[in-house]
């Protein structure tokens, strides 16, 4: 997916998970931030950061912010994309061109199913699966983690994959995440131990667990390639 307008700018604080002060060729502004997730390790005073630019006149505020630049242990950046409501639509794109799908597949989102509403369903041919989208910005020592605080809407959503996959849908989690360089993919235990259970369970059950990275630019965020996943 790509952003019409994007400028960078310097991250001051953010208030409430909602908004970010921030600075802009000097210019004190207000920006919304596009994830309610914590990202404490992200969003840091004097960090870099990059919003898109509204043309809608009746908006509170004309930016989104939509990435960061994360320094790293070695002095490099890492560059992540923070856009929580990206994930959705970069897998989307991707997946009739994924490989695990014919090019004749058909796919849908927000399909309802049980007490949950999936990101996605897709029928081809006589296969019919649902695939539910994490996006992943928690990232240590080029390992990304999931969740970055505790979600048991998370847990609920693999307990319907695996009611599905029982029923005989084919069933996949497909963790997005949202940054390059990334060696691994793991459950962030330690944040919530419940949901990592519950994602081992997953996979026992049947349900597909996926990890890729992400081709990210200040404008721009594409599903790339494969991460290891372990669980």
């Amino acid at each position: 997916m790509k952003y019409a307008h994007v400028i960078p700018a310097v991250f001051l604080s953010r208030p409430n998970r909602f908004i970010a002060n921030v600075e802009i060729d000097g210019e004190a502004a207000v920006a919304h931030v596009k994830n309610t997730g914590r990202c404490r390790e992200l969003l840091v005073p004097g960090c870099t950061v990059y919003l898109s630019v509204s043309d809608n006149p009746a908006r509170k505020t004309k930016y989104d912010l939509i990435a960061v630049k994360k320094p790293c242990a070695d002095g490099r950046t890492r560059l992540i994309h923070m856009d929580s409501q990206a994930p959705n639509k970069m897998a989307t794109e991707w997946i009739l061109h994924s490989g695990l799908f014919s090019s004749d597949a058909k796919v849908r989102r927000e399909v309802k199913y049980g007490n949950s509403r999936f990101d996605l369903y897709v029928e081809d041919g006589c296969r019919k699966c649902f695939v539910e989208v994490k996006g992943v910005t928690l990232e240590l020592d080029g390992v990304a983690m999931f969740p970055d605080a505790p979600t048991e809407r998370g847990i609920k959503h693999l307990k319907e994959l695996i009611a599905a996959k029982q029923a005989g849908y084919e069933a996949y989690v497909l963790f997005v995440i949202q940054m390059k360089d990334i060696c691994l993919f793991r459950p962030n235990a330690a944040t919530h131990a419940a949901f990592a259970t519950a994602l081992r369970d997953a996979a026992e059950a049947g349900v597909h667990v996926l990890a890729y990275d992400s081709a990210v630019t200040p404008d721009s965020a594409i599903l790339d390639a494969p991460v290891p996943v372990k669980l």
